[in-house]
């Protein structure tokens, strides 16, 4: 079946769209990747998002004029990707986050996902499953993050111990046992957790030093002149969500503008230069990786392979290779699957299987009582 992923992550980059070509279910699911690209927001629309997630109030009005602004968007990537191919027969689209409360004690979790599947299916005229999040919150999971499941049917090993370290405007990493698919039943639970900030805090700092005229530092060139402050990042460290236990997930609510001026404001007594402070974030972004690793998993993996945009920073993925010498440090591209596009990817399998009936959530990552069917259904109707 020819599937189409789509996502935009916390970053709002911009639509990532992947078209596959998927076989099999589960222990034999196979992927072919046959197109992938980033569609921009417009500047208007990305801002509005911007704002949005940092807490800009909406009328209903307002708010379900966005939704569709979103939804018009991502169908428009959709349909852009398949001009030079066969058409898709499933959209499976992650939507827009704009808002993530984790669970609490007895308070279910919150995941609100813009650009309403019911719009991508009446526009593009393919069936879409979206709001993939709700079901695994309902059965008090944290809804994220999702990704680990693709990695458990296509990147598990049968000799080395892997960890799937997703770099994006959240960090989030998936640990792999060693294991033949073929094993029944699976070996050991698979973990994952959102590590913390991965490229958010970094990008946001760009922006703010160089006043709008760049949005990222592009292969980490600006934070690599800097020296880091290791004395301001072990003090960050001490922030509550690195010390708690997984199953855990965050985002802009926590690491976003108001942490990164916290950041700033920090920073102040050690007049530290623009590249300082770029260097001092990537750490955070580094070590906090590592120091989750040392703190949650039953022992360091074998490999580390990289995904996200955050995978083509040299600066912060030297940072990675020197704190976890001698653990090699390479990209899942290097192995076939495509870096870029993972999470796309993974939205479109997720999409497939709950046509299937197969349910798409992995409670020891989640924190869900149960495995669930993950998305809601929104079939294009056609007239004649």
């Amino acid at each position: 079946m020819r599937v189409i992923g789509l996502i935009s992550g916390t970053s709002v980059d911009g639509i990532d769209a992947a078209l596959v070509e998927i076989t099999g279910c589960q222990r034999d699911l196979k992927v072919q990747f046959l197109a992938g690209a980033t569609y921009p927001y417009s500047e208007a629309l990305r801002s509005q998002i911007l704002q949005v997630c940092g807490g800009m109030a909406l009328s209903m009005a307002e708010w379900s004029d966005l939704d569709d602004a979103i939804a018009q968007a991502f169908a428009q990537a959709a349909i852009t990707l398949q001009q030079s191919s066969e058409p898709a027969e499933l959209i499976g689209s992650q939507g827009q986050t704009v808002f993530h409360r984790p669970p609490q004690k007895e308070q279910l979790g919150y995941s609100v996902q813009l650009g309403r599947g019911e719009l991508i299916a009446h526009l593009t005229g393919i069936t879409t499953v979206s709001n993939f999040r709700v079901a695994d919150i309902a059965a008090g999971g944290h809804g994220a993050p999702l990704v680990p499941i693709l990695d458990v049917y296509l990147l598990r090993h049968p000799e080395y111990h892997r960890c799937v370290q997703n770099i994006g405007g959240i960090s989030n990493v998936t640990y792999l046992p060693q294991t033949n698919l073929n094993d029944t039943p699976l070996p050991p639970p698979i973990l994952g957790w959102d590590t913390g900030p991965g490229n958010i805090l970094l990008d946001l700092a760009v922006q703010y030093f160089s006043q709008g005229t760049q949005t990222y530092d592009q292969d980490g060139v600006w934070a690599a002149t800097g020296t880091p402050c290791i004395p301001l990042v072990e003090e960050w460290l001490q922030q509550d969500f690195f010390q708690q236990p997984p199953p855990k997930s965050t985002g802009r609510e926590l690491f976003g503008k108001n942490y990164l001026q916290f950041c700033l404001a920090e920073a102040e007594p050690y007049n530290l230069s623009p590249a300082d402070v770029l260097a001092t974030l990537t750490e955070l972004t580094a070590l906090s990786i590592y120091r989750s690793y040392c703190q949650f998993l039953p022992s360091l993996p074998d490999q580390i392979l990289l995904c996200g945009g955050g995978s083509h920073n040299r600066y912060l993925k030297h940072r990675l290779e020197t704190l976890f010498a001698p653990i090699p440090v390479f990209s899942t591209s290097e192995i076939g699957l495509n870096a870029d596009f993972k999470e796309a990817i993974t939205f479109a399998v997720l999409a497939y299987w709950r046509q299937l009936g197969i349910p798409g959530n992995l409670p020891t990552v989640t924190g869900a009582n149960s495995e669930v069917l993950l998305g809601q259904i929104h079939t294009a109707w056609t007239t004649t």
